[in-house]
């Protein structure tokens, strides 16, 4: 009852339905997706409560994914990166006169999966209080030391790359004056570097400015609208003629969200996999298949949820988005880790709730706004490019009212553009930043119990997650191997006569 007085609040409900319709809305706007939306408002929801805060980004995050899916549908452009699967099967069913029955199908995956995973966590909360305090500084450390190799190994085909930004990063964290003997690091005499790097300038310079850029110089008209058809009920009745598909789908979005560094892509690509050789016509699944669409939908929307769990036990992220929330738990003096389901259980609490909420009022709105949601699909980019330039940059000067960090804004903004046009994914960079600084500060508070490197995984947590690290490393270095072997004789096959 006291979770629910707290959500019957103005400002709590207001931040609910404005981060749920809104991340709806801007899911659906290709180009923009909700890393551009949470960057552009963090420095804004520093000014609210701790709740109300987390509640509109939460918003944001879980229901862009559900808007991101109505522009894959219809015009086979993913509204955010992780719908691109739904493209597949989606685009297909439109194609033949079926896209209200695949809106259907998107809409009824992603609630299950969401609920879901909100499920899950209900159900591990008290698990997670009763084993969050067993972690110590060497623990945490190797935790985040696992995000960081995680971060790198999801990267498949670009390892090599997302090591060298997951460094960078890093490398951004220890610029400037640190706080145990309060020395320059990295300074080479500039003042204005004392401070170091702020993340929250870094993350709009490299996802909003950046992406402001790409909208200014993209010259893509906007594509015509398909028919809608008719099929509203289509999407209940597929998820009751493929309960474990949805199930398994979502169970591997919570698995997937619970490791850092991991996130959306590999939790539908092994949805995905389930479906095609669980199905009884595999043939058809990326060619119009609901079951397609269910497990791309049903994996992706179960991680946000699940992706909450590492960031809240432990203080460790799991991607960008979580990173970027983290930053609001610290300026409102709400420290994540191990003591937080101990001193504020009330505030985990209505979380959860908020999580639950936002997915029954998300798919409300979108069973009776499609026909109008549709229209924002059209937007101009150019028109989209400055809007959110003018907003970024607003949103950096207005944190420390400084035009210096509107200039390094710019400049990672650049970097930016720059690495989406080389097609380098721009994640590894923040990660390395939130990581890199829990790593350290952690590093530093465990040297007075270490003597020797082994004294790092000497204790039943940290090396259990060093062994984890070991076999992560083995299995991708076996699985390179056999590629490399199989391309090799490909190529020796191709070359006979």
């Amino acid at each position: 009852m006291e979770v629910l007085a707290e959500l019957m609040r103005l400002d709590v409900a207001l931040a609910v339905a404005i981060g749920a319709i809104g991340g709806v809305v801007i899911g659906a706007i290709p180009g923009v997706g909700p890393a551009v939306a949470i960057a552009i408002l963090l420095p804004a929801t520093f000014q609210f409560e701790p709740l109300v805060g987390i509640t509109l980004l939460l918003g944001i995050y879980g229901a862009s994914m559900f808007g991101g899916a109505v522009p894959a549908i219809l015009i086979n452009t993913p509204g955010t990166p992780v719908n691109a699967l739904t493209t597949y099967d989606g685009y297909a069913m439109t194609r033949r006169g079926e896209a209200r029955q695949a809106l259907s199908i998107a809409y009824s995956a992603s609630f299950c999966g969401g609920v879901f995973s909100v499920a899950c966590l209900l159900a591990l909360s008290p698990y997670l209080a009763k084993v969050a305090p067993y972690f110590g500084s060497r623990d945490i450390f190797m935790a985040a030391l696992l995000g960081v190799v995680m971060v790198i190994l999801a990267h498949r085909g670009q390892t090599v790359a997302a090591a060298m930004l997951v460094s960078f990063g890093m490398f951004l964290n220890t610029v400037g004056l640190e706080g145990v003997r309060f020395s320059h690091r990295f300074t080479f005499g500039q003042s204005w570097l004392n401070s170091g790097f702020d993340l929250i300038t870094v993350i709009l310079g490299l996802f909003a400015i950046s992406q402001a850029f790409k909208l200014l110089v993209d010259r893509e008209r906007p594509p015509p609208l398909p028919a809608m058809g008719r099929g509203g009920g289509a999407g209940l009745r597929a998820l009751a003629r493929h309960p474990r598909l949805a199930g398994v789908s979502s169970a591997f979005g919570v698995v997937m969200g619970i490791i850092p560094g991991v996130g959306e892509f590999l939790a539908q690509f092994f949805s995905y996999t389930f479906a095609q050789k669980t199905s009884r016509n595999p043939e058809r699944i990326g060619r119009g298949s609901p079951e397609g669409l269910i497990a791309s939908e049903a994996a992706n929307n179960a991680v946000p949820a699940a992706a909450m769990i590492p960031l809240l036990a432990l203080g460790i992220p799991g991607e960008a988005l979580t990173a970027m929330m983290l930053s609001v738990f610290h300026v409102h003096g709400v420290i994540p880790g191990p003591k937080l389901f101990e001193t504020q259980p009330h505030f985990l609490q209505s979380l959860f709730v908020v999580l639950l909420v936002i997915n029954v009022l998300v798919l409300g709105f979108l069973r009776i706004s499609t026909r109008w949601l549709v229209q924002v699909v059209r937007t101009p980019p150019r028109h989209l490019g400055i809007a959110v330039l003018t907003l970024s940059l607003v949103g950096v000067y207005s944190l420390r009212a400084s035009l210096v960090d509107c200039a390094v804004a710019a400049a990672f903004g650049m970097l930016g553009f720059i690495l989406r046009r080389l097609e380098l994914p721009l994640v590894p960079i923040v990660l390395g930043m939130v990581l890199g600084r829990i790593m350290d500060e952690k590093f530093r508070a465990s040297l007075a119990r270490v003597e020797t490197p082994l004294d790092f995984i000497d204790r039943p947590v940290s090396g259990t997650i060093f062994a984890i690290i070991v076999v992560s490393l083995l299995a991708h270095g076996i699985a390179v191997v056999r590629e490399h072997r199989l391309h090799k004789a490909r190529a020796a096959g191709t070359a006979l006569p």
